[in-house]
């Protein structure tokens, strides 16, 4: 009977190591080390303290020392998470230009008013013409959602950008994306530890899709939308919100809960769409049979011959940049069924 209540008693400290110990260690250390302000040492000395409490914790887990090793590592864990919780984003930085302003705008009945509208004119992948205008909208001439992809870490990771499409051939792309500061690197495992604040770009597709197709070299995929003209104006509108809210209250980048995809989710959900959780969402790669199998895009082909339509990289590169850019990267991309006043 001994000898049995020894071996549950190893497994339940074996599983509280595994679960609760070494997670909580290994994030308290990551934080430590991407947050704490000052020289590289200190932080290293940072993270290794709270790394050798949760070694030390762990061995002791199995020994007569267990409880007091677990209340010191509590009272550790308790004073990060204190300090944790004085860190907030920065509203004024040297941020990079193409992330130093953050979209605004203004409803008054169908005429949407945006202030600091994105319209860089890209040479290089930092070099560029900066340019920054206000634009209005006729909401009542809004007809339609697509959505880009733009793979940049192999099939698995893409960052998105939803583009709402007028009559008349206008377009205006919505990019959430990382506000780094001036020689600042996107990290997708420091950006887990509020490095950076999120900020909301609104752009003409000449800047955002094309700085992607055709100066970065991305492969970028354009996908048309099954999307009724007045949830798109639901969706448009939820985006102007959170974009001043974020002007008033800035909000940390998270690569895992608030990204780019998640963050569009959360719109659409917002704005009254129904879109259920799915891996998809956080290994967005994979977004379009995601997508395919919820009848959102063209499923009159297979989802093979969909993606090999929408990949538009080369032929935004051999256009160039013309003033029909939109019209350009669209030829031969597929519809859905539904759309009739979709070209």
């Amino acid at each position: 009977m001994g000898h049995e209540r020894r071996v549950v008693a190893t497994i339940f400290w074996g599983l509280v190591a595994l679960f609760l110990i070494f997670p909580v260690g290994l994030w308290a250390s990551l934080a430590l080390w991407f947050r704490i302000p000052g020289a590289e040492w200190a932080r290293a000395i940072g993270a290794a303290a709270f790394g050798l409490v949760s070694l030390w914790t762990l061995v002791a887990l199995f020994s007569a020392r267990r409880w007091p090793a677990l209340g010191v590592f509590g009272l550790a864990f308790g004073a990060v998470l204190l300090w944790w919780g004085t860190i907030k984003p920065a509203a004024e930085a040297d941020w990079s230009p193409d992330v130093a302003r953050q979209v605004t705008g203004i409803v008054d009945g169908d005429s949407l008013t945006l202030k600091n509208v994105r319209d860089f004119e890209w040479t290089g992948p930092t070099e560029f013409k900066q340019r920054w205008v206000s634009e209005t909208y006729d909401l009542a001439r809004l007809r339609e959602l697509d959505l880009f992809l733009a793979y940049w870490a192999g099939p698995e990771m893409t960052h998105l950008i939803m583009s709402f499409g007028f009559d008349g051939g206008q377009w205006l792309a919505w990019s959430v994306e990382v506000r780094s500061r001036k020689g600042g690197e996107f990290s997708p495992i420091g950006d887990l530890f509020r490095s950076n604040p999120l900020v909301i770009i609104a752009s003409d597709e000449r800047d955002v899709v094309r700085l992607r197709s055709n100066i970065r070299g991305e492969d970028v995929q354009l996908y048309r939308l099954r999307t009724p003209p007045d949830v798109a104006r639901m969706l448009l509108l939820q985006y102007v919100d959170e974009a001043n809210a974020l002007a008033k209250q800035p909000e940390f980048y998270n690569s895992i809960m608030t990204n780019c995809t998640t963050a569009v989710v959360k719109l659409i959900r917002a704005a009254g769409g129904h879109m259920p959780f799915d891996w998809r969402l956080i290994v967005n790669g994979y977004l379009p049979s995601y997508l395919y199998d919820r009848g959102a895009v063209d499923t009159r082909m297979s989802l093979e011959e969909l993606r090999a339509r929408a990949r538009i990289s080369a032929r935004a590169r051999k256009a160039g940049d013309p003033p029909n850019f939109s019209t350009v990267i669209r030829e031969g991309v597929p519809s859905p069924l539904q759309s009739a006043d979709r070209p």
